[in-house]
């Protein structure tokens, strides 16, 4: 292989493979083949046109070689390419020593492979023991001919068994301009972990000053690690990052720490930190642990110093730590659950403890018994507040059944919950209550086919309609606290839920016939190009459960619209609405163009009439577009119609090159700061730009984090 002017690419190089060697060579034995030779038994070899000399290591290619017996010698010359595990080399000259095994390549161009990189050297040596030593040589990740970076060297190792080649007197240049002058460092040969400077991450804003982060990577042993990421701010001063992780045969988990001693821009010597901690593993057979805990100094620790994992929006950090057990029939969860609040937020119950078991077995003739169960204590970081012990059992009896063109579910349920809820004096709870309710459902689908021509093609139509009926008892509900329920919206699968409600301390009574629709396209490649769902609840009875009453006789309209407009356009969009007064309700819009990976737009619209009595109207175009050879373009842009302001835009551009990658991004944003009393701005904004040398897309990539459209939520 000859790796030459002649062959400069514009594309990457990619690593090669290494040699296919016939391994049915003993060691120190060699194969050659030519199209001519001459032999004299006592003296020499020599061979003449497509020489190739195979041994049990390596391959040299020729156009002839001579092979000296009395010095045990191997001269190949004209277009010489070496070839074995570690690297692939072009010269006029390569010079085997067949007694050591030693092989002497002069002027030559060579490539690494297994890992990308490549350059020149006046001398290259190979040994058995002594590795792979390049003698002023060169190094790039770059295509030949546009080297952006390269590194000249006076040595550079490559030891057998080593994860690192060492360099020596290195010179680094930026075309043909020297940068740095470094007498030692080391870099990786593989694609094992190695423990390393990362790449810093720039950034500037009003909050932080400039900002320079520094990724520091520590690889511990093969299953622990540990990133410091030391960070600089102009207007509050040295941050630490950390972030260590370990990975077990059964366990596997993640711990952040970040510490600011000193927050110059606050003047009072505040320390502020933020913590995190992950954890997932078994710890038997059956038997599951899961933790998630997050914690930090103060309410505007994210929008003050930003965070990787909550967002300047989040009002709670979530505090969790559970263990889990699961079988074929049975499966059980006691958790403690506990908020950080952020804010003038209302406070969050806690559950401390929250315990649930599940059980599910046949009972004949394709019906089945069904047990829900759960036991937890709720109470408030409010003393004023209530607390409570809630129990609860739900026996069912259900008999499901499915083919291939229908479904049929009946199942009768018998709901019994008991609270105990102290600290109501002054309220209208009371201390000791049980309610007992009765469910039937009955839920029934079918699905149809036909063939069908979608825009002049062969497709399959399906139709695809299903009917629910619910009933639920009536008991009056308002003694009864409310620790963790909350009232959900019916998308068209809400509608079949059968529940308004998150948790269990409001269950709405029911008389209602739910009615909804499918029908898709389907083309010959069982690929979904068209798919559009319609559903309503029709309520025979209005609900007596006063957070559950309703002024109309059914529920709004919803829709969900899936469409793949030919090859490049995609659309979804949902909207519930009401069919009494006529006006949508709730809506989000999304609307995509892909041209190819890297020329895609995004236009989203979200409408929402009343939500804690504010009106949401925002439209937003997300955007990756390619500009030019290596340069790529991506921007953000969200308006709020209601109040006629942008919320955010977002801008970047980045280079990327086989060789090396660095994004520039300007953004501004509402700054979400919370005042003294806990409450949130919504007037002030943020501006702020960042510098980041990055792999490849990861602008694109984390702009369009899935291949279906954003969705403003």
């Amino acid at each position: 292989m000859s790796i030459g002017p002649a062959d400069a690419q514009e594309v990457c190089f990619v690593p090669l493979a290494g040699p296919n060697i016939d391994n049915s060579l003993l060691e120190g034995q060699i194969q050659v083949k030519s199209e001519d030779s001459e032999i004299n038994q006592d003296t020499f070899a020599r061979f003449k046109g497509k020489v190739e000399i195979d041994s049990s290591e390596a391959i040299i290619k020729a156009d002839e070689a001579l092979l000296n017996r009395q010095t045990q010698t191997l001269d190949a010359n004209g277009n010489v390419s070496f070839q074995d595990n570690n690297i692939t080399v072009s010269s006029q000259k390569v010079q085997l020593n067949r007694v050591t095994n030693a092989l002497l390549i002069e002027k030559s161009l060579y490539q690494l492979n297994k890992v990308q990189g490549h350059g020149k050297a006046e001398k290259i040596s190979i040994g058995e023991n002594t590795g792979i030593n390049l003698i002023e040589s060169s190094f790039t990740s770059c295509p030949v001919n546009d080297e952006v970076w390269r590194i000249q060297a006076s040595n550079i190792k490559i030891t057998p068994d080593q994860s690192r080649g060492v360099v020596e007197n290195a010179r680094f240049y930026i075309k043909d301009v020297p940068v740095l002058y470094l007498p030692y460092f080391s870099f990786p040969i593989n694609d094992q972990r190695q423990s390393g400077i990362l790449y810093p991450s720039i950034s500037s804003n009003s909050s932080t000053g400039l900002s320079v982060e520094q990724p520091v990577y520590w690889n511990i042993a093969p299953n622990y690690d540990l990133t410091f990421s030391p960070r600089f701010m102009t207007e509050r001063g040295l941050q630490l990052k950390t972030e260590f992780r370990y990975l077990t045969e059964e366990h596997t988990g993640q711990v952040n720490i970040e510490y600011l001693p000193n927050d110059q821009d606050l003047n009072n010597d505040t320390e502020r930190y933020f913590y995190r901690f992950l954890h997932s593993g078994k710890i038997g057979e059956n038997w599951q642990i899961n933790a998630d805990i997050n914690g930090l100094s103060d309410d505007n620790y994210i929008v003050d110093l930003g965070s990787d994992y909550y967002n300047r929006a989040d009002t709670h950090l979530y505090k969790t730590l559970g263990l889990s057990y699961f079988s074929q029939s049975l499966d059980f969860t006691a958790q403690f659950r506990d908020f950080e609040v952020l804010g003038d937020h209302p406070d969050s119950y806690r559950a401390l403890p929250e315990i649930r078991l599940n059980y599910l077995t046949p009972i004949g003739l394709g019906a089945e018994f069904q047990l829900n169960s759960e036991l937890a204590y709720f109470e408030s970081a409010e003393l004023d507040n209530p607390t409570a012990t809630r129990f609860h059992i739900a026996p069912t009896v259900r008999y499901p059944f499915q083919n291939q063109w229908s479904e049929f579910l009946a199942e009768a349920t018998i709901l019994h919950t008991r609270y105990l809820q102290k600290n109501v004096q002054n309220s209208t709870l009371e201390k000791n209550i049980s309610r007992t309710l009765g469910q039937a459902k009955v839920y029934g689908s079918l699905a149809f086919e036909r063939p069908a021509s979608w825009f002049g093609t062969e497709a399959t139509q399906t139709f695809e309609p299903k009917v629910q009926y619910l009933y639920t008892s009536f008991e009056d509900q308002s003694n009864i606290g409310q620790y963790d329920t909350t009232r959900l919206f019916n998308d068209f699968a809400g509608l079949f839920r059968g529940q308004e409600f998150t948790g269990l301390d409001r269950i709405s009574d029911n008389n209602q016939i739910t009615v909804g629709i499918t029908s898709r396209f389907i083309d010959n490649n069982s690929q979904e190009r068209f798919k559009l769902s319609l559903g309503q609840i029709f309520y025979l009875k209005d609900n007596q459960v006063v957070d559950a009453s309703k002024n109309d006789d059914r529920s709004a309209l919803a829709a969900e619209l899936d469409w793949q407009i030919g090859s490049k356009w995609f659309a979804h969009t949902q909207a519930q609405v009401s069919t009494i007064t006529d006006r949508v309700e709730r809506s989000s819009l999304s609307l995509e163009y892909q041209l190819s990976q890297n020329k895609i737009i995004q236009i989203n619209h979200r409408y929402v009439r009343d939500l804690s009595s504010e009106k949401i109207n925002q439209v937003g175009i997300t955007a990756s577009w390619s500009l030019a050879k290596n340069w790529q373009w991506v921007g953000r842009w969200y308006h709020d119609l209601e109040q006629n302001r942008t919320v955010e835009s977002y801008t970047g551009v980045q280079y990327e090159s086989c060789c090396w990658n660095v994004s520039f991004v300007a953004q501004r944003y509402l700054s979400n700061r919370f005042d003294n009393n806990g409450a949130q701005s919504t007037t002030e904004f943020e501006s702020g730009f960042h510098v980041y040398f990055t792999s490849r897309n990861l602008l694109r990539d984390g702009l369009f984090g899935y291949r279906r459209p954003y969705v403003l939520n």
